[in-house]
């Protein structure tokens, strides 16, 4: 039986309570994250790794997305919410590889993503992630660093060009359905 003496779905009074545990809770998993187009190719000879990722999306909205994604060998469920592309929630579990194959494949909005994400360490201990797409978004190469702190200042690269965090076209959600494909404008 469901809280509340329901057989079935929780009551107004159970949100309601369920609300208020998560307003209490200090530690929320926040992604701070900026941005930029990337110029030239100069920044491959720093690249100290790099994974080829398929990635979909089981449903996508300007505010929440879950998304599956897929290397070689893990396979990963990330649910996304927040209408600041700077400070979101985000939510990202390990799944079994076979069952993320499945879910891109079957139960994925097409297309699928296809890129390689290339990692490349900073002095001051963060990673840019140069995303370079393949497909219907060959020739798109886009640069991410994750942040400790959404206002924290960092270092500019200087093969990072302009910045696109805050504009929608670039969120990952939004280029799977970018046709004819986004380009630098």
């Amino acid at each position: 039986m469901a809280p509340g003496g329901q057989s079935g779905g929780l009551t107004k009074a159970d949100m309601g309570k369920a609300k208020m545990r998560a307003q209490r809770i200090v530690y929320m998993p926040i992604e701070r994250e900026r941005k930029f187009l990337v110029l030239g190719d100069t920044w491959r000879s720093s690249v100290t790794e790099t994974v080829s990722i398929r990635q979909g999306y089981v449903t996508s909205s300007a505010m929440n997305s879950v998304r599956v994604r897929a290397t070689s060998q893990k396979g990963f469920l990330t649910i996304k919410s927040g209408s600041d592309p700077l400070r979101r929630l985000e939510f990202e579990y390990a799944i079994p590889i076979a069952d993320a194959i499945i879910l891109l494949d079957v139960v994925c909005e097409k297309p699928i993503l296809e890129k390689s994400r290339h990692r490349i360490p900073t002095t001051e201990g963060l990673v840019w992630e140069v995303d370079e797409f393949h497909g219907h978004l060959s020739g798109l190469v886009l640069a991410e660093i994750e942040l400790p702190d959404h206002i924290q200042e960092v270092d500019l690269p200087s093969w990072v060009e302009q910045e696109v965090t805050q504009d929608p076209r670039y969120l990952n959600a939004n280029l799977v359905k970018a046709m004819p494909p986004i380009g630098r404008n």
